[in-house]
């Protein structure tokens, strides 16, 4: 994650997927959370393919969560300024 940017990079022995979506872009956040890990769904308001990530611990996936929120504070805050 970025300032600006979601972003999720999976390798594989001969490549890497990247995926990233603008933080003003972000639609929701999804938790699922299993007896230990946890699976996030990020979706777009953009209408593209939701960001999928597998396997994180709980309190990772909050964080996450967490993350994405006060960013999204701080982005709306910063265009409350430039309109003003």
């Amino acid at each position: 994650m970025t300032d600006k940017a979601i972003i999720r990079r999976k390798r594989s022995w001969f490549s890497k997927d990247e995926i990233s979506i603008s933080i003003s872009k972000v639609a929701s956040v999804h938790i699922s959370t299993g007896i230990i890990w946890a699976d996030i769904l990020i979706e777009s308001t953009g209408g593209t393919d939701p960001l999928k990530s597998h396997g994180h611990k709980k309190s990772d996936a909050r964080r996450i969560r967490d993350l994405v929120e006060t960013a999204q504070g701080n982005v709306s805050g910063e265009k409350n300024l430039a309109s003003s």
